[in-house]
């Protein structure tokens, strides 16, 4: 019997559901795909157009033009995130987008990215 990290177990399960998510959810030049990825530290946004295979638009916690972060709690910095992300994507065109959790449970960060992006003005 070979013992496996439940880390690894846990990352194949959220790839596999990243995936049946995908069959189903696809980006295109009307309705582009907000994914998200969340790391341990930081979190990241993209806009992706899947017809064209090209990012639109990225945000993250580490991007020069997000500020400074310090002192802030993860959950916050991922709504400003998401705030971010919203209004360059208003400034580009993009009002309607269609969100993909990349198989991450629809709470906690990915929740407050999703409400900060709202709240700038995204449609999803």
């Amino acid at each position: 019997i070979m013992i496996t990290p439940s880390c690894k177990i846990k990352n194949d399960l959220r790839k596999r559901r990243h995936f049946s998510i995908r069959k189903r959810v696809s980006g295109t030049s009307e309705r582009p795909r907000l994914v998200v990825f969340r790391s341990l530290k930081h979190i990241y946004a993209q806009v992706i157009d899947d017809t064209k295979g090209e990012t639109l638009i990225s945000m993250s916690t580490i991007a020069k033009d997000m500020g400074t972060l310090t002192g802030k709690k993860k959950t916050e910095q991922s709504y400003e995130v998401g705030v971010k992300l919203g209004e360059k994507a208003l400034a580009a065109g993009i009002k309607k987008v269609a969100f993909d959790r990349s198989g991450y449970k629809y709470h906690g960060r990915i929740k407050a990215l999703a409400e900060g992006a709202r709240k700038a003005g995204l449609d999803f």
